[in-house]
C-alpha cells in the first residue's frame, strides 16, 4: 500500500484538422484567401465555427486568431468554444475527488477505473495534506485505510468461497469484489479518463481552480489549466494564477466578474 499526496494529470489527446476539407468548404463558398495564424487545431476549429455563424471569412478583423477568440470569450459566445476538445487521464486522486468531478456533466465524458473488475487488495490511498502534516492525524488515517484494506481482502476471499457455485471465474471474482468494495473509503485511489470541450473546461476551471473549492480538485484544476494555457493559449491565456495560503493556486480572469 502506498499513500499518495500529489495527483497526476496527463493531457493524452488533442484534435487535428482536415485542411483539405477546410479548403474545399471555403472554395465551395467562394472564399479564396482566408487563413489563420494559429497552429493549434482546436483554436482553428473554434475560429472556423465562429466564422460560419456569420460567414465572415472574406473580411476578417485584424489581430489573428488570438484577437478573434478573445472577442468570442469576451462576448460570451460560448458555443463556439465547444468545438475544441481535450482528453485527460487523471491518476493519484481519491474517490472523493471523482464524486465531485462527475458533477460536471455538460461537455464532459468520463471512463473510470472499475472496482467491480479491478482487484483493490493492493490499492493506494490519497491522504489530504492537512492530515499528512499532522503526525497524530496521519497515524489515525494510516490505521484506518490499512484496516479497510485488510477487511476488503478478507471479504473478497470469503465471498469467492460463498460464490464458489458460480462456474464463471470472472463473474465469481466480480461478484466478490463488487460487494467487498463497500468497505473501502473515499480515500481509495482511482484513475479516470476525462474528455471535455473548451467551454466546459473554462467553466470547470472557474469553479474548481478557485479558493472556495475543495483542495484536491483545486490542485487538479490548476494542473489542467497549466497544460491548457500552454497547448491552447488563445483560449486559456486570459487566466492568471494566484498563490493561496495553503500553497495551492487559484485561477483568475478579467472575463469573469466576481
Amino acid at each position: 500500500m502506498k499513500i499518495i499526496r500529489e495527483p497526476s494529470v496527463y493531457l493524452v489527446g488533442q484534435q487535428i484538422t482536415n485542411d483539405a476539407e477546410i479548403e474545399r468548404f471555403l472554395g465551395d463558398h467562394d472564399v479564396s484567401h482566408w487563413s489563420t495564424d494559429t497552429a493549434v487545431a482546436g483554436e482553428k476549429l473554434c475560429e472556423i465555427a465562429g466564422r460560419v455563424c456569420y460567414m465572415s471569412f472574406a473580411k476578417p478583423r485584424p489581430g489573428g486568431n488570438s484577437a478573434y477568440l478573445d472577442r468570442i470569450i469576451g462576448v460570451k459566445h460560448g458555443s463556439v468554444l465547444e468545438h475544441c476538445v481535450f482528453n485527460f487521464v487523471i491518476t493519484g486522486v481519491s474517490r472523493s475527488f471523482t464524486h465531485e468531478l462527475i458533477r460536471h456533466r455538460a461537455g464532459f465524458g468520463y471512463s473510470q477505473l472499475s472496482q467491480r473488475y479491478v482487484d483493490e487488495s493492493q490499492t493506494d490511498f490519497v491522504e489530504p495534506e492537512c492530515i499528512a502534516d499532522d503526525p497524530e492525524m496521519h497515524e489515525i488515517f494510516k490505521t484506518a485505510v490499512e484496516d479497510a484494506q485488510a477487511a476488503y481482502v478478507k471479504l473478497v476471499n470469503g465471498l469467492e468461497k460463498h460464490f464458489e457455485s458460480v462456474e464463471d471465474k470472472t463473474l465469481r471474482r466480480k461478484m466478490a469484489r463488487q460487494a467487498a468494495r463497500s468497505v473501502l473509503p473515499n480515500a481509495t485511489e482511482t484513475k479516470i479518463f476525462v474528455t471535455a470541450n473548451a467551454r466546459a473546461l473554462r467553466h470547470f476551471i472557474e469553479l474548481r481552480a478557485n479558493e472556495h473549492a475543495e483542495t484536491e480538485i483545486r490542485v487538479v484544476a490548476a494542473k489542467m489549466l497549466e497544460m491548457l494555457k500552454e497547448k491552447a493559449p488563445n483560449i486559456f491565456g486570459d487566466y492568471d494564477f494566484v498563490s493561496l495560503p495553503d500553497n495551492t493556486q487559484a485561477a483568475t480572469t478579467p472575463n469573469v466578474k466576481v
